[in-house]
């Protein structure tokens, strides 16, 4: 490495002045991709989201007919549907507690 008296105030401030510029241009190419990677990834968020409403939206027919038939089963058997209840609520709490 050369001793600072050596190098002169002249080559320093070229040498800062090549970094700089330097930096900018890398800013601007980092901000370019950046923005790059954000859309991108913004667009398949939303192809994603679509599909899924997609799916969700055929699907919901099907859906409401078990909910009915769930419910109608809970009316007509409420001991079974209050003990599967809890058990479920066990299962839950067991899992919480576990983890700690």
């Amino acid at each position: 490495m050369a001793p600072f008296s050596t190098l002169s105030d002249i080559d320093l401030e070229k040498q800062v002045t090549a970094l700089s510029r330097e930096l900018a241009a890398l800013r601007k190419a980092v901000s370019r991709r950046g923005g790059a990677y954000y859309e991108d990834s913004r667009d398949a968020a939303l192809d994603t989201y679509s599909d899924l409403a997609g799916r969700l939206r055929d699907a919901m027919p099907a859906i409401r007919r078990q909910g009915r038939v769930i419910e109608r089963s809970a009316r007509d058997h409420p001991a079974a549907a209050a003990a599967v209840g809890l058990v479920v609520l066990g299962l839950v709490a067991s899992l919480l507690f576990s983890r700690r």
